[in-house]
Order: structure tokens, then C-alpha cells, then sequence
């Protein structure tokens, strides 16, 4: 036991050691962004490694979907699957550790770059008495990368004499026009902080939670080049940090949950703030006269400068399902006419997360 504590201590610092090693040159960056989900709350992995097993219950499956900008060119369609555990919960009592596994693909625009990774995360939980927790958690990976050859256009083959003002006839006059796929490895490393108290009576709904985190993405900046002839230049690092809270309005049956995420990629920047206002309701079962919790939360979130996303969330026993539309606000909109992305989310937890576990942490 005393050698498992050693690792857990371990598998925390080197995180943590890594995070601020980058801090100094964390503004030179340079080539692409990642994907991105407006429900990130619904998709830890992807936000922090910190976050794998960070939830109520033992195991946890997630699905996700987003299907961006179908009125400009071709979409962006982005698929997710996630599965997370905590393990050494009965053993350790107040430490435990999380594995997890994430994938994901994504098919961006008219030359269809497809991004495709799968990546296993690993995180270590320490308590700090009986309402806090920090984490830390490392993710490592493979990435392969595709770009389409085929019916591109060019600069030169630009006709005026045609409707679509393209011919593919003409010559592309491009010292390339074909692309090599490309493969790399890809490694992150996150710190979380959580809080959260119990309620005080099975009827008061007067839980509090909390979390902060910061996760450093692509910390080996791996090399990105599609044809021979082409520079070096390496993927964009990317700092995100993210902070959640669930507070229970004391005798009633609604919580406020208020979330924030910000993120540095490059020249990129991306700002989220949003509420939803959770709503619990009991039903007992007819049959086995066992209470089924289920709660409805509904509310939004305001992506700075790009789009307002409305979303609802449904949550029944071990199961749940997120669904929103970015509706865009930006000097795009002339374009998709406010449209923007659909996505959609679904997620199984075991044992039933309502029950809830002493001392456990979520991301929110």
C-alpha cells in the first residue's frame, strides 16, 4: 500500500512539474488550433487530464457529436468517446486513482482535413480533508492527420467566364497539389482543485461544489508537415483553464450551475461563460417502489465574440443527454445567417450518480 501512495504522489507531481516548466514560453506558439465542443462541460478529457475519474461514481461513458457551420461550404463535424474510472477508492479511502481512454475525429471544411487521435489519460487524487481534492493528470496519445487532394481550387484556375467562377480544367500552377497523411505523438499534462460539501439532510439540496483547473496541451509540439518540400513548424501549444460550481438552493429543489472556460492557442483565443439552472425531481417507481431521480437543467453559454449557445440537459438515474446550438453572433453571421453548430451529448454513469459519493469530486 505504502509503494501504491508513492505512485499516486508521483503520478501528481510530474503533472504539475511539467505545467510550470512551460509557463516561461507558453506565448510562442506557433501552427493550427484544436477542436473545440460548446458543451465542455460534457467532455473532460478533451478540457483537462486532471478531470479523468472526477465524477460521482466508479465508471463513466461519454458520447458526443457537434455539426458546425452546414451553411458555409462544408461542415465541421466532430465525433467524440470518452470512458473514464476511479480505481483504489475502497483501498485508500480518502486517495484514489483515474484511468481513462478518449477519441475523437474530426472532418473540417471543402478539403476535408481529418484529424483523428486516441489517447490514454491517467490522474492521481489527493485529499485535503474531508471537502477538498486536488488532481493531477497526464494524457498521452496518437494523432493522425489527412488532407483531401482531391477537387481543390486555386488561385489560378479562376475563370471568370464560368458561373461558379472556377474551372478545374486550367492548371493549378501549385508546387503542390497532393499531401502525404501525417502521425504524431501528442502528450498533456493538468492540474484540478475541487471543493464540495454533502447535504445536510436528505430533503435540504444545500450541496456545494467546486473546481478550478488548468490543463497544458501538445507539451512535446509535435511537427507538422503534410508534403516534402515544406518547412518544419510545430503544433500550436495550448493553455486552457476552466472553473465550475454546482450550489443547491437550500429547500428547494434547484441548483445554479455556473461554468467558465478559457482558452490559448497561438493568436487564438477562446472566452465561455455560461449558467444552467438544474432543476430535481423524485418519481417513484410504480413497480418496485424505488425513487428514479431525474433533473432537467436549462440555460446557456456566450462563446466572446463568436456565438450564443442555448443548451438543456436531461439526466435520469445513470443516464444523461446534453443537447445545444451555437447560434452565431459574429461577423459571420452575414454568411450562416446565425446559424452554427448542432451537437449533441450523451453520458452513462455507474453507480447512479444521484446517490452520490462521500468526498467525491465532478467536473461541472
Amino acid at each position: 500500500m505504502a509503494k501504491m501512495k508513492k505512485i499516486s504522489i508521483l503520478l501528481f507531481v510530474c503533472p504539475l512539474a511539467i505545467s510550470f516548466s512551460l509557463i516561461p514560453g507558453m506565448w510562442n506558439f506557433s501552427f493550427s488550433q484544436d477542436i473545440h465542443f460548446s458543451q465542455f462541460n460534457n467532455i473532460p478529457l478533451v478540457i483537462n487530464p486532471a478531470l479523468t475519474g472526477a465524477f460521482n461514481g466508479d465508471q463513466r461513458i461519454a458520447i458526443n457529436y457537434k455539426d458546425q457551420w452546414k451553411n458555409v461550404g462544408s461542415p465541421y463535424r466532430t465525433y467524440a468517446f470518452s470512458a473514464d474510472m476511479g480505481f483504489m477508492k475502497k483501498r485508500w479511502k480518502k486517495n484514489y486513482l483515474g484511468a481513462g481512454l478518449l477519441m475523437y475525429k474530426d472532418v473540417a471544411g471543402t478539403a476535408s482535413l481529418g484529424t483523428t487521435q486516441a489517447s490514454l489519460s491517467i490522474s492521481s487524487f489527493i485529499s485535503l480533508g474531508d471537502k477538498n481534492k486536488i488532481s493531477a493528470g497526464l494524457q498521452g496519445g496518437f494523432v493522425q492527420r489527412t488532407l483531401k487532394d482531391v477537387g481543390q481550387s486555386w488561385d489560378s484556375q479562376y475563370d471568370p467566364s464560368k458561373a461558379e467562377g472556377w474551372n478545374s480544367d486550367l492548371a493549378a500552377n501549385e508546387p503542390v497539389t497532393s499531401f502525404s497523411n501525417l502521425g504524431f505523438g501528442d502528450f498533456t499534462g493538468g492540474v484540478q482543485w475541487s471543493f464540495s460539501t454533502s447535504d445536510a439532510t436528505l430533503s435540504s439540496n444545500d450541496r456545494k461544489s467546486i473546481n478550478a483547473g488548468i490543463s497544458f496541451h501538445h507539451v512535446n509540439r509535435p511537427a507538422q508537415k503534410f508534403y516534402e518540400t515544406a518547412s518544419i513548424d510545430k503544433l500550436y501549444s495550448r493553455i486552457t483553464a476552466h472553473a465550475g460550481a454546482l450550489i443547491g438552493i437550500k429547500n428547494y429543489h434547484i441548483s445554479v450551475n455556473p461554468l467558465f472556460l478559457f482558452s490559448k492557442q497561438g493568436a487564438a483565443r477562446e472566452v465561455n461563460l455560461g449558467t444552467m439552472i438544474r432543476y430535481t425531481i423524485k418519481e417513484e417507481s410504480k413497480y418496485t417502489k424505488i425513487f428514479k431521480e431525474t433533473a432537467v437543467s436549462l440555460g446557456g453559454y456566450l462563446r466572446a465574440g463568436d456565438a450564443f449557445i442555448p443548451a438543456l440537459l436531461l439526466e435520469y438515474a445513470n443516464y444523461a443527454a446534453g443537447i445545444s446550438y451555437d447560434v452565431n453572433t459574429s461577423n459571420l453571421r452575414d454568411a450562416t445567417k446565425g446559424n452554427g453548430g448542432f451537437e449533441i451529448s450523451l453520458k452513462y454513469t455507474n453507480p447512479n450518480p444521484f446517490k452520490g459519493i462521500k468526498g467525491s469530486v465532478r467536473f461541472l
